[in-house]
């Protein structure tokens, strides 16, 4: 069986490192420059010839995205760039634009050329176009359901990748004019401040009056009556509002089978602005469900409802299949705009362990204190559960709680634990613990 190559995000060295050691086969990244996340902290040249060579060494591999929609000031450095990009030995650039990608053939002519979903390919007679000027495979726009991705694998072979989970666009593919109409920050040059995500209201012309609205079903009610003039009633005030361009995250992890069928070859996940936590647990279910899906197609289907429980635990605005079994409908939005509740607090990313005390290093995300029960979430292996016992800061003095951001920690565990675990807490039953102090130790008086 072909099982796709699962392909994760990385804003910087730290989460690269995170995505690979979580399953992924190979990660995206961005420079400082000519990339669509530039909002991104992305890497130095220095650290991304250092993850490479993180990558290479493990067997993954690593695709620079050079992805803008380039103006002719962008040549000005882009030959060094790509230069820079041969030297180090990138497994591919992923390219949307064709001037840019006529110079990397000639400056940089070993490096493989992805075709970027910036570039908006939705049917075969593009994908084929690509493939003819050279692309080794094409990145297909969010735009299509899976039989329009089997007839295009059909006419082309074209080796496919496809977003399999995360954010949505409301343009097609990031091809936004919102951005820089209402903030001068041009989505199509890595700047986007995703105006799609924010509420808007009615407003009447005339008098300048603002009415807030809500979403139901697809239909818009007003929240007060109408302004007679601006005088009067010069802004309705309401806490209602409605995100007309907001999509939930998009979630494939329950249709791999068809994905595959489709011809896919290597499987997305959307995030290079998103956290260390958000890219290794998303990471290691999709890792998960593939090897499952290769082991035993009846193991995987089983075990949908899990995968999808866990990816419930982790930030989202809630799940969408997206345009993979037609269009999308208003059930694909959230007018809302509230992300998708989670259970779950990331409490920090471990850094080391010491076998003969039992104890980790771990740096600290969010406040957590003795008493609390913890979930050990793992890049190898079967998670873990236990309650905090012993917690220390970095010179050994013992405390009870953990309030300080980034803070270094020791934590005792109950099982062995390795770099880049990580450290998280199901908050939906957390009870207030009282702490009683006897001499130097403390012990937990409820929970």
């Amino acid at each position: 069986m072909k099982i796709p190559e699962l392909l994760s995000p990385a804003g910087d060295l730290a989460r690269l490192k995170v995505a690979l050691r979580y399953g992924a086969d190979a990660v995206y990244i961005g420079g400082e420059i000519l990339s669509m996340r530039a909002k991104a902290k992305n890497f130095t040249r220095e650290e991304m010839q250092a993850g490479v060579e993180y990558a290479h060494g493990r067997g993954k591999r690593v695709y620079v995205a050079v992805n803008v929609c380039a103006h002719n000031a962008d040549f000005a450095t882009l030959d060094d760039y790509l230069m820079f990009l041969a030297h180090i030995a990138v497994d591919a650039i992923l390219v949307s634009d064709v001037g840019v990608f006529a110079r990397a053939q000639s400056v940089a002519p070993n490096i493989p050329l992805h075709i970027s979903t910036q570039a908006n390919v939705t049917n075969f007679a593009a994908a084929g176009f690509w493939q003819k000027l050279g692309a080794s495979r094409i990145v297909l726009a969010r735009e299509l359901s899976l039989s329009e991705i089997a007839e295009i694998y059909e006419k082309t072979r074209a080796e496919i990748e496809v977003f399999t989970h995360g954010a949505m666009c409301m343009a097609y593919s990031g091809r936004c004019l919102i951005s820089n109409f209402l903030n001068a920050r041009d989505a199509n040059r890595g700047e986007c401040s995703q105006p799609c995500r924010f509420s808007y209201t009615v407003t009447e012309e005339k008098t300048g009056a603002v009415f807030p609205i809500v979403q139901q079903n697809a239909q818009c009610e007003f929240l007060s009556p109408p302004a007679e003039t601006a005088e009067q009633i010069p802004r309705i005030q309401g806490t209602g509002g409605t995100h007309i361009f907001n999509s939930k995250d998009l979630n494939m992890v329950a249709h791999l089978p068809q994905m595959i069928d489709a011809g896919v070859a290597a499987l997305k996940i959307e995030g290079r602005m998103k956290t260390e936590y958000y890219v290794g647990a998303v990471t290691k279910i999709y890792r998960e469900a593939l090897n499952d899906y290769a082991h035993n197609p009846a193991d995987y289907a089983a075990k949908i409802p899990f995968y999808t429980a866990e990816l419930e635990k982790i930030g989202n605005r809630g799940y969408t299949t997206g345009f993979f079994f037609g269009k999308m409908t208003d059930e694909g939005h959230d007018y809302a705009g509230v992300n998708q509740a989670t259970n779950q607090d990331f409490l920090g990313l471990i850094e080391s362990f010491d076998q003969e005390t039992g104890l980790c290093l771990l740096e600290q995300r969010n406040k957590f204190s003795v008493g609390d029960k913890i979930e050990i979430l793992r890049a190898n292996g079967e998670n873990f559960t236990q309650h905090v016992e012993n917690l220390y800061d970095e010179s050994g003095a013992k405390i009870i709680s953990a309030p300080h951001p980034k803070q270094k920690l020791l934590l005792q565990t109950l099982q062995p634990v390795e770099k880049y675990d990580m450290v998280r807490r199901d908050t939906s039953n957390i009870r207030p613990v009282l702490y009683l102090k006897e001499g130097a130790s403390y012990s937990v008086c409820g929970n």
